[in-house]
């Protein structure tokens, strides 16, 4: 039986970039803590599969399609949700890619897709869903960091600065927000065996870097996610706000 401080029977929860990934193991967490999830992404047939999945599962999922980098866009669909379906109490902010090259030879497009969608989506989704939240008096924000909002690698630093920036906008909407009731927090994953990694995973050499440097000596696994997601969308985390949380296996705790 759940605790009822982590129980989300009844609430809404919108995860973008959740077709596939991080984004469809936190979705389908929090589907089995209660909620009522709306899957987001750019491609429709591959969130109608994800879709499916959870409903095969029995649990509550719809989705809705539309680009996070379009503010337009990504305002006019939350405004419907709101609309259509009632409100939405949970936002995870998911979506994200990577691009990896040496940084004197990183392109200035890669840089700014990267920035779009990695952190300025961040910054439009969260805005078009408080407008909302605010006039309630309370909602969860759940933002997804990284390790690398710590540490940094050799060819990824613009990413590396996209996911510092996040931990600081997730602050910044505690500052902002967490006095008309909004607990705004970042979920910040290690080294996890998902699609956006799936060259790193198939490198032997990497592998082997990941089992010494991290503590608890291998990948993580998608499900190792869900605990801290719902417990920071949920009333557990109700004095928990501007918090970076890592799921890391201990890297970001030891040299």
């Amino acid at each position: 039986m759940t605790h009822p401080l982590f129980s989300l029977a009844g609430r809404r929860a919108l995860i973008t970039g959740s077709s596939q990934g991080i984004g469809l193991a936190l979705a389908a967490g929090l589907a089995e803590a209660g909620a009522t999830v709306i899957l987001n992404g750019r491609d429709p047939e591959r969130l109608a599969r994800a879709v499916e999945t959870l409903r095969a599962a029995g649990h509550e999922a719809g989705m809705v399609a539309f680009d996070v980098t379009d503010g337009g866009a990504a305002t006019e669909a939350i405004d419907r949700i709101e609309a259509e379906e009632g409100p939405i109490d949970i936002l995870v902010n998911n979506a994200g890619m990577q691009h990896r090259a040496p940084l004197e030879e990183f392109p200035e497009a890669a840089f700014d897709a990267l920035m779009a969608l990695n952190l300025k989506a961040v910054f439009t989704v969260s805005k078009a869903v408080a407008r909302h939240m605010l006039p309630r008096g309370g909602g969860r924000i759940v933002t997804i960091a990284s390790v690398q909002s710590a540490l940094a690698r050799p060819g990824i630093a613009p990413y590396t600065a996209a996911k510092g920036a996040v931990a600081n906008l997730t602050k910044g909407m505690a500052a902002d927000w967490g006095p008309r009731g909004l607990q705004c927090n970042a979920l910040a994953p290690g080294y996890f065996d998902t699609p956006l990694n799936a060259a790193l995973v198939a490198d032997p050499d990497f592998s082997a870097w990941i089992a010494r440097r991290t503590p608890a000596g291998r990948w993580g696994r998608l499900e190792e996610l869900r605990g801290a997601c719902i417990f920071l969308a949920s009333d557990a985390a109700s004095y928990v706000n501007g918090q970076t949380l890592f799921v890391d296996g201990g890297m970001t705790a030891t040299l």
